[in-house]
């Protein structure tokens, strides 16, 4: 696979190493494996999966010189106003190398930065009836096929029609080891990516599929349209995932400041100067996907944050969850689940058909 004249991509002063076949005079050589080496390892805890509102970083050259309620601010996955972090700072949940500092503060090459984020009164959530489409459920487990648009649990800027709030109404009674903000979830997916969650019902079921989660045991597919025919036929991008230190609300590929990501993948259908792809992950890193595949210059139709094309008929990415397996917390059973592709992204293969 040809990216420049040396087969290499470098990032971050770093090398992504191409494992695998180097035909390049065959449309569709049998499988590649992306991997950026010499990865650092991030201090930001964050991840889909995590039980705690804790987040570190470790500061960097670029990053030094901003202003802590700033930066903060800039970092978080949620829209977070610069008032509410200088709150958190003057309630000491803030800090910087282990002491308390002033919201002025500028950020120091080499500081460790941790905010623990206060839970939220109970009170800020309520019940709603919105209709869920639900795959599976039982008294401990649900699973639903989530609509694009949906955002999954509140946050600032979405305190009702998400998820969470359709949860409620529905089930009554959710885990809440993941706080009141977000009860029974155990995983995310973009509010402008459709198709499967599960969330569990009671703390056991947490704990369960939160450890299988951390194992790596759930099966996640997405189906997804990218741009550009790509050229093997399966393979695996190995490339640690940070924040964009020039736009905190992105993610990148990058050393610093990351977090180790795997995504397979395997070609359904070369569709004109598209590719239908099939995904699976190994981690579950925000917007991992999205970012693995504008990093080998294939990115997903529709993307509005890492796509340069923006008209695509659809509302946000082509990108769907259609199957999620995993083990019962209860029964030990094998559950495996799938759902077919929404109609807008029928609708949109439709067309590109016809280019």
């Amino acid at each position: 696979m040809k990216f420049n004249n040396n087969d290499s991509v470098h990032s971050e002063k770093s090398e992504m190493r191409m494992i695998g076949d180097n035909q390049t005079d065959r449309e569709a050589a049998p499988a590649e494996t992306y991997l950026l080496s010499s990865v650092k390892e991030s201090h930001d805890t964050e991840t889909e999966d995590t039980d705690t509102e804790r987040f570190e970083w470790l500061i960097e050259g670029e990053e030094a010189g901003i202003r802590i309620d700033k930066f903060v601010a800039d970092s978080m996955d949620e829209e977070i106003s610069r008032s509410q972090v200088q709150q958190w700072i003057q309630n000491g949940d803030v800090r910087v190398n282990g002491q308390t500092v002033k919201a002025n503060y500028k950020l120091q090459t080499k500081d460790e930065l941790v905010v623990t984020i206060p839970q939220a009164e109970e009170t800020s959530i309520q019940p709603e009836e919105i209709p869920l489409t639900v795959v599976y459920e039982d008294s401990d487990v649900i699973v639903i096929n989530k609509p694009r648009g949906m955002v999954v649990h509140p946050a600032a800027g979405h305190a009702s029609g998400t998820l969470v709030n359709a949860l409620l109404a529905h089930c009554h009674d959710l885990s809440g080891i993941n706080g009141v903000m977000r009860p029974g979830i155990v995983h995310r997916i973009d509010k402008d990516t459709s198709g499967l969650l599960m969330a569990a019902k009671n703390d056991l079921a947490h704990i369960s599929l939160s450890k299988q989660l951390k194992d790596h045991s759930v099966v996640r597919k997405y189906v997804a349209l990218v741009h550009g025919r790509v050229p093997h036929d399966h393979g695996t991008i190995d490339a640690p995932i940070g924040r964009d230190p020039h736009n905190r609300k992105q993610f990148m590929v990058t050393n610093r400041n990351s977090k180790h990501a795997v995504t397979h993948f395997a070609v359904v259908e070369r569709i004109g100067s598209f590719t239908l792809l099939e995904l699976k992950l190994e981690t579950g890193r925000t917007h991992q996907i999205r970012v693995h595949m504008k990093y080998i210059g294939h990115p997903l139709v529709g993307d509005p944050v890492y796509s340069k094309s923006k008209r695509a008929g659809i509302d946000g990415q082509a990108l769907h969850a259609a199957v999620l397996g995993f083990v019962h917390p209860r029964t030990g059973e094998a559950l495996q689940f799938e759902a077919a592709l929404p109609d807008d992204m029928n609708r949109l293969l439709e067309r590109v058909r016809l280019l």
